[in-house]
């Protein structure tokens, strides 16, 4: 039993070890990043390659120009939100819908369009993306805003997803909500949607952090610079002006971080009860 005790200990120990080391690892560019970010421009580029944490003079400079002096550093976070909750909303209420449709519904041909669904979520982004360009230019979208959230909006993960969790719910309860007078759109409302928000709570979060972080489809899909959210803006400020690249950066951390610490436990549970290993 005391052998025992001590390898269970010595387990823990290293266990502890190995996931110190691999916060440390993941959180030091962050704290690389916060600590530039009170940095004046001289004193990085003077560090610039180097493992530098430790500012010679605290400034808030650079702040106050991201936050107060330039307006249009503000503009890019503003655009990004707009663009991602707009997609995030239009893509909840179409997978809601298409995922009801698919765990629950019979029709022809079913399992042959959810079988390309899934064909078509495995494809890389690039894939589709000139069929898209060539489709919104036809429409006379390309360089509004819309070509940018319209196909977000129709993104075939979240049927997916909301389909596995649908999936989960007995039809029993479905059909006892029928026998009640309940029409398909009621029971969508009081019965599948509040049975599974745990998994539509997961859906908004990754939908969210996978549209605040687009690059390709603003660059492809927008003529105008100035309509280029936060995360194609990022890689452009690098180039002239690092210092305040890195308050940007911290701007664009803090509305996924935010959402990931309220929503955390609905994302984990979601895909739990979505069955997706």
């Amino acid at each position: 039993m005391i052998n025992k005790k001590k390898k269970i200990s010595v387990g823990t120990i290293f266990i502890y070890i190995a996931l110190a080391v691999m916060a440390i690892v993941i959180l030091s560019p962050i704290v690389f990043i916060a600590a530039s970010s009170f940095m004046n421009r001289g004193e990085i580029m003077n560090n610039y390659g180097k493992i530098y944490l430790i500012p010679y003079r605290v400034t808030m400079d650079n702040y106050y120009n991201v936050f107060v002096a330039t307006p249009a550093y503000l503009m890019k976070f503003w655009i990004s939100l707009f663009i991602t909750l707009a997609i995030t909303a239009g893509q909840l209420v179409v997978s809601c819908l298409g995922g009801y449709g698919f765990a629950k519904f019979k029709f022809p041909l079913k399992n042959f369009f959810f079988y390309l669904l899934v064909i078509l979520m495995m494809m890389p982004y690039q894939v589709i993306l000139v069929p898209n360009y060539i489709m919104l230019n036809r429409m006379g979208l390309i360089g509004s805003y819309a070509a940018v959230i319209i196909p977000g909006i129709f993104a075939p993960f979240g049927i997916f997803l909301l389909k596995q969790v649908y999936s989960s719910i007995p039809d029993n309860v479905i059909e006892a909500a029928k026998i009640d007078g309940a029409n398909h759109i009621q029971i969508l409302l009081r019965v599948i949607i509040p049975y599974a928000k745990n998994g539509i709570a997961a859906l908004f979060i990754l939908c969210f952090i996978d549209n605040w972080n687009m690059v390709e489809q603003p660059l492809i899909f927008l003529k105008d610079s100035f309509k280029y959210p936060l995360s194609v803006f990022l890689s452009i400020i690098n180039t002239y002006r690092i210092d305040l690249a890195y308050v940007c950066a911290i701007l664009a951390m803090v509305p996924v971080v935010i959402l990931f610490l309220y929503l955390k436990e609905s994302l984990v549970y979601g895909i739990e009860t979505s069955n997706l290993k």
